[in-house]
């Protein structure tokens, strides 16, 4: 009997364990508040988006801050082992501990791919950089050269901060994190995009109202601009995370959509096709205007000529 209990206690405790293991595997591995990253949209293949993401990001990290530097974590040295085996077991056992500790340390990447609450939407969070302005050099790259890195990409939108997306929450953090920007002494032309996925407390036209306010109190000369804003006060709100950034450039940069900037500019392409009409416009009619003057010293060399022939043939008469 006391066997039989025995047994069932394991697998009660074994079970206990598992599932909590599992849930802070999955809390790790999600976004949560405090975090600052990247969010990523796609169309569908959120694999593929996710490799493409780590390739983009790690080519311009590189140039910005360096190659990343990895250590090797494969374990000690085999005289550190023979130390080991010749300590006490109570020493051994701390020093085992302390190395994972260490090592776990060690293994945090300054990419790092979870899961975002949304579909068609990757969180990478970044360590020790900061997205903004990654985000920025590489669109502003992307928009002077026109060449063409991701297939699956659709938008990059930095993530500066987090808080809990309820109202009052996300109005108390934007008091604060918006003050370097718009706190006199500083002001500026904005606008605010906002959009919500998987929640449904929070009404858009609400939520904008009531930044737009907050930011006239933190300084009275800071205006709204819709068609050409110095900064763009980014708002996503997913699930239960509100992930907030000021972005500058953002309508030039195609609401920072990868695949939109590289692409001729409309307007530029317009005034293109019109300099290449005058152009040519201006060379037919040039051509036009030689082949007239040709034309007409042609006609007058031949009545010229004419005229010299009258004389002659009166002079004969003479």
């Amino acid at each position: 009997m006391s066997a039989v209990q025995n047994e069932s206690r394991k697998r009660s405790k074994k079970r206990y364990v598992s599932g909590q293991q599992g849930k802070r595997w999955k809390g790790s591995r999600e976004l949560e508040v405090g975090m600052q990253g990247i969010l990523i949209t796609c169309n569908m293949n959120e694999r593929k988006c996710t490799a493409e993401a780590f390739n983009l990001l790690n080519e311009y990290a590189d140039k910005l801050y360096g190659p990343e530097k990895l250590q090797n974590n494969k374990g000690s040295s085999s005289s550190e082992e023979e130390e080991a085996e010749e300590e006490d077991v109570d020493v051994a056992l701390k020093k085992e501990v302390a190395q994972l500790q260490s090592s776990a340390g060690k293994r945090e990447r300054r990419f790092q791919a979870l899961e975002s609450g949304a579909n068609n939407v990757i969180f990478i969070r970044t360590h020790n950089l900061e997205p903004d302005k990654l985000v920025h050099h590489i669109l502003s790259d992307l928009h002077s050269t026109k060449k063409k890195k991701s297939r699956v990409i659709l938008r990059m939108l930095p993530v500066t901060g987090t808080c809990k997306a309820f109202q009052e929450d996300m109005l108390k953090y934007l008091t604060t994190f918006l003050e370097p920007w718009f706190k006199t002494p500083h002001s500026a032309t904005y606008q605010i995009a906002f959009k919500a996925r998987n929640s449904s407390h929070n009404k858009r036209e609400e939520i904008i109202k009531s930044i737009a306010g907050l930011v006239g109190k933190l300084n009275p000369k800071n205006k709204v601009d819709l068609t050409n804003p110095e900064l763009t006060i980014i708002v996503e709100v997913i699930k239960a995370v509100c992930c907030v950034s000021v972005a500058r450039d953002y309508t030039l940069y195609r609401k920072y959509n990868v695949q939109e900037v590289v692409k001729e500019d409309a307007a530029k392409t317009k005034t293109d096709a019109a300099e290449q009409r005058d152009e040519h416009n201006g060379g037919e009619a040039e051509k036009d205007k030689e082949e007239k003057v040709a034309q007409d010293e042609e006609k007058t060399g031949a009545q010229n000529e004419e005229q010299e022939e009258v004389n002659k043939d009166n002079g004969g008469g003479e």
